[in-house]
């Protein structure tokens, strides 16, 4: 099915943005009326089947390595995930985050997509990359599966980057409505990295508050008031965010791209809108464009209402489009 919504898979190396995703990504089902279900990600490559859309080279994300995975987890972590696979049914590793037969193969898919997108954008095969996959990852901690996630997806991105390709600084964004506990978890001592996130509080999972600012005041907290809107996310990004980041002057963009700061979104209160998404992304794009060569890996994050989450991916995908044209 996956497949059918993804014509041209793997096809064209001259198009500058890279949209990767695999069908393994549709086998991690989690139980009836959970926020994170598969029909997230069939609307969102439903919408990104559009014409408008047919310039992305499409890609098939590889299953990471236990080596990639190794680069934030340690191999007892690693080791308890895979041995909580079920034969049928799910493993319920805490009152948010289960797992289901086809659970590990699609958490792999999610690192081996940051991963493959990290090195086509550094070797200069596309300009910016979007990986479309599921389970998400900013809220898994070192040794902590919660939130929905199991591996975190972008912090191994990041240090990918930097370990196997010598980059010095790397930035990571983060624009869920939840606050990535997990990357600030993962990140908190790696001041190669400057982790900056706008995030709803008070909110799930309760972390985020700007005095919490890494071992080496390499994290930025924004906390957000419910019902805010675009006011205060340009606010927190002009007076907060962006003089920081060009301070520090990142080599590569990172974003882990949640959409549930949405107006509709039943999980949280924020009121952002799909121009707001691409605001943000428009600004990220600039950053990237002044110190990185314009060099983004954006990864699907939070968004449970499926329309606003398809439209709202898709106004962020144009962007990345637009920018990588």
């Amino acid at each position: 099915m996956l497949l059918e919504l993804m014509p041209g898979l793997g096809l064209s190396r001259s198009m500058t943005t890279a949209l990767l995703t695999h069908p393994d990504c549709l086998d991690h089902v989690t139980p009836m009326g959970h926020p994170e279900r598969v029909d997230r990600l069939t609307s969102i490559l439903k919408r990104l089947d559009d014409p408008e859309f047919d310039d992305l080279q499409r890609v098939e994300a590889p299953l990471c390595e236990d080596a990639d995975i190794l680069r934030c987890h340690p191999e007892t972590y690693l080791t308890r995930i895979k041995n909580a696979v079920p034969v049928q049914g799910h493993t319920m590793l805490d009152g948010d985050t289960h797992m289901s037969p086809g659970s590990l193969a699609a958490a792999r898919r999610g690192v081996g997509a940051n991963v493959k997108a990290v090195d086509m954008v550094l070797g200069g095969e596309v300009q910016n990359a979007f990986c479309a996959t599921r389970p998400p990852g900013h809220h898994a901690e070192t040794e902590t599966a919660m939130g929905f996630c199991l591996f975190g997806n972008v912090s191994i991105a990041a240090k990918h980057a930097l370990d196997h390709h010598g980059l010095s600084r790397v930035a990571i964004i983060d624009f869920d409505v939840h606050h990535g506990n997990g990357t600030q978890d993962l990140m908190w001592d790696e001041r190669r990295v400057l982790f900056a996130s706008t995030h709803q509080m008070p909110l799930y999972p309760g972390s985020g508050a700007t005095l919490e600012r890494g071992a080496h005041g390499n994290i930025v907290n924004v906390p957000l008031a419910p019902l805010t809107g675009h006011e205060a996310l340009r606010g927190a990004w002009h007076d907060l965010i962006q003089p920081q980041m060009d301070r520090f002057a990142p080599e590569l963009v990172l974003v882990s791209a949640g959409f549930d700061a949405h107006i509709a979104d039943p999980l949280a209160n924020l009121q952002w809108h799909e121009d707001d998404f691409a605001w943000i992304t428009e600004e990220i794009c600039a950053l990237a464009d002044r110190h990185a060569q314009g060099r983004v890996v954006s990864t699907l994050e939070g968004g449970y209402d499926l329309d606003a989450l398809a439209n709202s991916v898709a106004a962020h995908v144009k962007v990345l489009m637009e920018q990588g044209a």
